[in-house]
């Protein structure tokens, strides 16, 4: 993709996610004691997908850490939370803004926001100790942003997404037959693949992927059910993942971990 290509691309984004800070203005920016504490030490066995990223996050004291594509900053809130400097990038002004204000609710001062492309990071070379992405790969050039990633890291660095995967043609197929479109969804955005995960993490080190959530969770999730429904269907989700491996293909979130080396 070229440089004009990326220039549309981001504007869309500019003004999907403009649009999406005005929505959220006058929301409660203050995360819940319960939520913070949900996410400040989950087991390695957690079936939910958030969870996890934040068990491979672990004690971040001492350690800058990018929340890359920070929107609003409810992850640099329980980065903050882990013990980390918070270094957050958006191409947003206005999410950043918000970012800004939660952060200042939560008492926080030791942060770093800046207004910035996630395919040319305005962060120096080695900058940084871990990258933590959260659903945001799938809106970026993979092969621009495996770059930035891997130029910002410090040797021996970290970097850990959650990400959107839909390996099966088949259910791409399906998914595809379902007129429904979020209105928040930019047209840029897509569903990755196994294959394109490991190419994004070919310059790094080692790299680790855990599969989460099946085809019936979204589902579930989709017909309304309850919380506590829902809830039951991703505790069995992580049990079938981890009984039939080869079911993994097939589940719909990547959390994925890569290492920079030494």
């Amino acid at each position: 993709m070229d440089a004009s290509d990326i220039a549309v691309w981001e504007g869309i984004e500019v003004e999907r996610s403009g649009s999406e800070a005005k929505k959220r203005q006058n929301e409660d920016l203050e995360l819940s004691d319960s939520i913070v504490q949900r996410y400040l030490d989950p087991p390695a066995d957690s079936p939910f997908p958030l969870e996890y990223a934040y068990n491979l996050l672990g004690n971040a004291s001492g350690q800058r850490v990018l929340d890359y594509g920070c929107g609003a900053g409810e992850n640099s809130v329980l980065i903050a939370a882990h013990g980390g400097t918070p270094v957050g990038v958006d191409i947003s002004p206005e999410l950043i803004q918000l970012a800004e204000r939660r952060m200042a609710l939560h008492g926080y001062t030791d942060f770093e926001f800046k207004v910035g492309s996630a395919h040319e990071l305005p962060l120096e070379d080695e900058s940084i100790d871990v990258v933590l992405g959260i659903a945001i790969l799938h809106h970026l050039d993979l092969d621009l942003s495996s770059k930035e990633v891997f130029r910002v890291l410090a040797k021996g660095g970290r970097a850990i997404f959650f990400e959107p995967v839909r390996n099966s043609k088949f259910i791409r197929f399906v998914r595809n037959l379902i007129p429904y479109q979020s209105p928040d969804v930019s047209p840029y955005e897509r569903p990755l693949t196994d294959r394109e995960l490991k190419d994004f993490a070919a310059p790094f080190e080692s790299f680790e992927a855990k599969a989460f959530s099946l085809p019936f969770v979204n589902l579930i999730e989709a017909l309304g059910f309850s919380d506590t429904a829902l809830k039951l269907a991703i505790q069995v989700d992580g049990t079938i993942l981890n009984a039939i491996p080869f079911l993994n293909y097939y589940g719909s979130i990547r959390v994925i971990e890569m290492r920079k080396s030494g």
